[in-house]
């Protein structure tokens, strides 16, 4: 692949940011992402209702814009719906303030699926298949071209909406080129991009078309600041900056919470009481290992299946006696990659359970149904949670799980997942996420632990994970806007 010469500077290292120490500063925030915080659909009158969306950036910040007259929230449109409240301009619905932008159907989906699913979501967690994929043919040429038309799009409805001296929040690897025009068009703004994801090493980035990465890396480096989940993501952002012979602009590290009022509501839920009983019902007095994931590339389902595998070959003490309750449900299945991954996920848990199941016991629970409240339900009763991703820009499962859980669970966790970095020293136990022995032994470690230890780590994790807040990640990057 060509080389790149290198920045003669050296790469700004990360601005220190002060977590939550003073308020932000008080300009209005506009915030840019794919999707947005509420979903509309069109009655039979053709009035539009609202319903909000759930989980992670949705969750833990609509409450923070909530009754807010000055702060903004620009999505693409997704359903009829949402294009029907696209075409109303800023709406203002279940107490937000949203533009929800109607963008060329065909532009949008190629932008989505070609550019922003199937290369850069791939090359920042290293999920290609060098001897196969990626192939950059004209199609992928013209995917980039809309790729660039739909960051414009965000641009100009940002330029037109935004109030005066806002801070612009821009979210993750969908719109990287935002900022050079918003900038040029509006320079009162003060533009912050986050990314959620890993940040690609330069040897990764390589696998993008030169252009197109040096085009990407201009634009991320035309915000006053870029901030990340973790220290490792924003080194990697710089690695590349120098790489590419692009100014590194300031970076931040801020790693987003989960947000324990709203867990703390699902928790105290009928749907979740129902759910509890359901799996107490299940269970009798077998111990649970859980995992909550997307059946995603870079979730490391099939290995994770592995060790669990080579746990009860290793320790038939253990058969009958534990319960793998997989609640995993579809993503993405308009790739090829990802609707071959879960047949294959499918049939190694039919292969394991057929392996191994005796009359009364299934060794694998499998739920591919995405319901929140199941889910929050076996994290409050777990004694393992098994998150081992490939790579992961945060994880919030691995949050989560010690703040909703009461009965000393014990984290079994990927080192290559943003969150080892604040867990890690709180008593989780790391994996290699490719090591299937590694994994296997992590797992009877945790199952075995003493029961004198496991209050003790559990309490640890759970201060750990709760130590932020959502409003602590959005005062830093407001901190970061200036």
């Amino acid at each position: 692949m060509p080389s790149h010469g290198r920045c003669p500077e050296q790469p700004r290292r990360a601005r220190p940011v002060v977590w939550s120490a003073v308020p932000g500063p008080t300009r209005p925030v506009v915030l840019l992402s794919n999707r947005g915080p509420l979903t509309f659909t069109a009655g039979d009158d053709g009035q539009l209702s609202a319903k909000r969306g759930a989980g992670g950036l949705v969750s833990g910040l609509t409450s923070l814009f909530a009754g807010s007259v000055d702060d903004l929230w620009i999505a693409a449109a997704m359903t009829d719906g949402d294009r029907a409240a696209a075409r109303q301009g800023v709406v203002d619905a279940d107490d937000l303030r949203v533009r929800l932008l109607e963008l060329d159907a065909e532009a949008y989906r190629a932008a989505y699926d070609v550019v922003c699913n199937a290369t850069l979501w791939f090359a920042h967690h290293g999920l290609f298949d060098a001897a196969r994929r990626p192939r950059h043919d004209r199609r992928w040429a013209a995917a980039w071209a809309a790729y660039r038309q739909i960051n414009g799009a965000f641009a100009d409805a940002v330029a037109e909406s935004a109030p005066e001296g806002a801070a612009v929040l821009v979210q993750d690897y969908h719109l990287c080129l935002v900022a050079p025009a918003l900038r040029a068009a509006r320079p009162d703004l003060r533009l912050v991009h986050f990314s959620h994801t890993p940040f690609a090493s330069p040897e990764w980035l390589r696998m993008v078309p030169d252009a197109a990465a040096e085009e990407l890396l201009h634009g991320m480096a035309a915000h006053h600041a870029c901030t990340f989940h973790t220290r490792r993501w924003a080194a990697a952002f710089e690695a590349c900056c120098s790489a590419y012979g692009v100014a590194a602009p300031t970076t931040g590290v801020s790693p987003l919470a989960a947000d324990a009022e709203d867990l703390a509501g699902i928790a105290g839920s009928d749907a979740c009481a129902t759910a509890t009983a359901d799996l107490v019902e299940l269970l009798g007095d077998r111990q649970l290992i859980v995992r909550v994931d997307r059946v995603e590339l870079s979730k490391n389902l099939l290995r994770g299946f592995h060790a669990y595998d080579l746990l009860l070959e290793e320790h038939p003490e253990l058969r009958e006696r534990v319960v793998l309750a997989a609640l995993v449900y579809p993503s993405r299945e308009g790739l090829p990659e990802y609707l071959a991954y879960r047949q294959e996920v499918e049939t190694l848990i039919g292969l394991l359970n057929r392996k191994w199941a005796t009359p009364g016991w299934d060794p694998i629970v499998y739920d591919p149904s995405d319901d929140f409240p199941r889910s929050v339900a076996a994290l409050r009763r777990s004694d393992v949670l098994l998150v081992n991703p490939i790579r992961d820009g945060l994880n919030l499962v691995a949050k989560e799980g010690p703040i909703l859980n009461d009965h000393d669970g014990v984290l079994v966790l990927s080192t290559e997942a943003g969150a080892w970095d604040e867990l890690g020293g709180a008593g989780a136990l790391g994996v290699n996420p490719f090591d299937v022995v590694a994994t296997a032994d992590a797992l009877h470690a945790a199952l075995t632990m003493p029961a004198a230890e496991r209050p003790t780590r559990a309490a640890s994790l759970r201060a750990a994970a709760g130590a932020r807040t959502p409003a602590d990640w959005l005062t830093d990057q407001r901190t970061l806007a200036g």
